[in-house]
């Protein structure tokens, strides 16, 4: 684990992260990111990131969205979680999913065409305790709302 990676994840667990994260982190990484042609995502340096680009479910305008991810190495996709740092509601891109799954993400800034799935029943319990152990705030955010966190898995398309 890297060092101050126990600091972050203690932060990221507290209600004034919440608050302030969901403005601040993706409009850095969004800048970041263009500045330096797809190369550097801030936030992937705790954890890793790809910048989803979806249709907007109401508008079908494309949106670009920085994301934490988690890889999944041995299977070549990629877990998304819609924990919207603990807050009520779920975030905007994953009704973005539901409504166009064939999508794209700028992963390690190489742009992958992917289909968005998201996951129910046994293989979403799966993915959900995976997601915990690779980062457990993961809990805290899900103890603070009512709604299940959707969790999505992105499949590379051909």
């Amino acid at each position: 684990m890297p060092p101050g990676i126990r600091l972050v994840q203690k932060i990221s667990s507290t209600r004034a992260f919440a608050k302030v994260a969901p403005r601040f982190i993706p409009a850095m990484d969004r800048a970041v990111h263009r500045l330096t042609r797809g190369k550097v995502l801030l936030s992937a340096q705790m954890l890793p990131g790809v910048v989803l680009t979806a249709r907007g479910a109401k508008t079908g305008q494309l949106r670009r969205t920085p994301l934490a991810c988690m890889p999944e190495e041995s299977s070549g996709t990629w877990l998304l979680i819609g924990s919207n740092f603990g807050r009520p509601g779920h975030p905007a891109w994953t009704a973005n999913l539901l409504a166009h799954p064939e999508v794209s993400i700028s992963w390690k800034g190489v742009d992958v065409a992917v289909t968005a799935r998201l996951l129910a029943g046994a293989e979403r319990e799966e993915a959900w305790a995976a997601a915990l152990r690779f980062w457990p705030p993961y809990a805290t955010y899900q103890a603070r709302v009512d709604r299940e966190i959707r969790l999505f898995r992105l499949d590379r398309r051909d």
